[in-house]
């Protein structure tokens, strides 16, 4: 139920871990996903927009996303009547400035909204409070991105990895 204020989701693609480069492997090969998977979250969400916060390193893998987000907007899959849906869903891209701390999603938030990226004191969590005050859920690349797939494939198919009492 909402109340009035407009909802974000938010994906933290600014993959700060050494070693780390699952992100960035699907930026740079397959950006289309991770713009599918923010239209398939939003709309579970009800959200208006979603904003992908990008490491600024990551220059190949930026233009990519760039490029395929100008191909989904030419397509008519995002931006006003979304997939001629009626919905309305934007994406934005943020670039990160490379401070490790943004890893943590209260200080993205805040460096999203062009301040000095700090974390904030919680409670209010970023659901309720977030993104300008707005109701955010903030998630990462691969998350959003695999959404896609388990929506063709199904949700047996998702759980059937792991283990037993820890499936997918």
């Amino acid at each position: 139920v909402s109340d009035g204020r407009p909802s974000y989701l938010v994906v933290n693609a600014d993959e700060s871990e050494p070693g780390t480069c699952k992100d960035r492997e699907i930026m740079r090969h397959d950006p289309h996903k991770l713009l599918e998977g923010c239209l398939i979250a939003g709309v579970g969400m009800r959200a208006s927009a979603a904003y992908i916060y990008i490491r600024g390193e990551y220059v190949n893998e930026r233009l990519n996303l760039e490029k395929a987000r100008k191909e989904a907007y030419a397509a008519g899959l995002l931006g006003k009547n979304a997939c001629g849906s009626g919905y309305d869903f934007d994406v934005h891209i943020h670039y990160g400035a490379g401070a490790y701390i943004c890893g943590e999603e209260t200080a993205l938030l805040e460096s999203l909204e062009g301040k000095q990226g700090k974390p904030r004191l919680k409670p209010p969590f970023p659901a309720n409070a977030g993104l300008y005050g707005c109701p955010t859920t903030v998630t990462n690349v691969e998350t959003v991105a695999v959404s896609p797939t388990i929506l063709r494939r199904g949700p047996e198919w998702f759980a059937s990895f792991g283990r037993k009492n820890n499936s997918g």
